[in-house]
């Protein structure tokens, strides 16, 4: 059973993104053109299709993180979610390290904004996503667009946003899954103060080189991170190869996107295709992808019915 409401069919699109950036841990994220769409019609009953092979693996499912963070705002504000026909497509391969799951948790929160009229600010949206994923990285570009840059916690979430963003990515997606549980049970504990120091000192040089567009210094600091990188490159076993042969094709610096597999190389705008061409000619197993920053965030579109 659920409620019975009448509002008008919209699509959800929502960026997938890339997040650490090296030593950006937990904490600065960018928004991808790669999208997940989420189109919600009024039904009388429950329905969830999944389009494309991909996510194939989610048809029969009782949950799914769409539903479950559009539940999470509906029960907040004492409300229940009216029965909805959903249809899910998406760019964004499962477990790769681009944001799938935090996609699917903006979608739900804007879902439930939508149809239940709640007008919610993207600062009290970040803070559902982050009660939700944990941290900020993934979830706020998804939201806002752009690069973010994020700090989660007593209940808030704070964040700047950088728009200006003239780079290119180059995306060597493997075939297999890593899930983010697994990728973090081979970090540390703790680090040594010097340590934790040195690691701070090349996040915060990361963060003013990408403030002021100096990508080449940020490369340096994306590949010089301690926080993450040197405990799971044991998942990749050709990250080094990758790493070695972008920068011999011109890239500022390659990492880990997210909690991996998928390794990510930022390079020079207008250069990507070639890399792109370049990196997938030597490592055929891969799918290799050019995107650029999204700068919008998500979208809300109005849909006409099914006919």
């Amino acid at each position: 059973m659920c409620a019975s409401m009448t509002f008008s069919p919209f699509s959800i699109q929502v960026p997938g993104s890339t997040a650490n950036l090296g030593p950006g841990f937990d904490s600065i994220g960018m928004a991808i053109t790669m999208y997940l769409t989420v189109n919600v019609f009024p039904s009388s009953q429950w329905k969830f299709t999944y389009i494309g092979n991909e996510l194939q693996v989610l048809n029969g499912e009782k949950t799914n993180l769409i539903h479950d963070a559009a539940l999470l705002v509906a029960k907040d504000h004492g409300k229940e979610l009216p029965c909805c026909s959903i249809e899910v497509e998406s760019e964004l391969p499962l477990s790769r390290g681009l944001g799938s799951s935090a996609a699917a948790i903006v979608a739900g929160i804007e879902w439930a904004n939508r149809v239940l009229s709640l007008s919610l600010s993207n600062k009290e949206k970040s803070l559902y996503a982050c009660q939700m994923e944990g941290h900020p990285d993934n979830v706020v570009p998804s939201l806002i667009g752009g690069l973010a840059i994020s700090s989660y916690g007593e209940n808030t979430v704070e964040t700047v946003q950088v728009h200006d963003l003239s780079v290119e990515m180059v995306l060597v997606i493997p075939s297999f899954e890593l899930s983010t549980s697994k990728a973090r049970k081979a970090l540390p504990e703790s680090l040594p103060h010097a340590q934790a120091v040195q690691a701070s000192a090349v996040s915060n040089v990361l963060v003013a080189s990408v403030l002021t567009n100096d990508w080449k210094t940020a490369g340096k600091m994306m590949e010089r991170d301690l926080l993450h990188e040197p405990y799971r490159q044991c998942w990749f076993p050709d990250f080094a190869a990758i790493k070695q042969k972008a920068f011999e094709l011109g890239a500022y610096g390659t990492a880990i996107s997210g909690a991996g597999p998928t390794v990510i190389s930022f390079v020079p705008a207008g250069s990507g295709e070639r890399i792109r061409e370049r990196l997938a000619s030597v490592f055929e197993g891969y799918v290799c992808r050019m995107v650029l920053p999204d700068s919008k965030g998500v979208r809300i579109e109005q849909l006409s019915l099914p006919a």
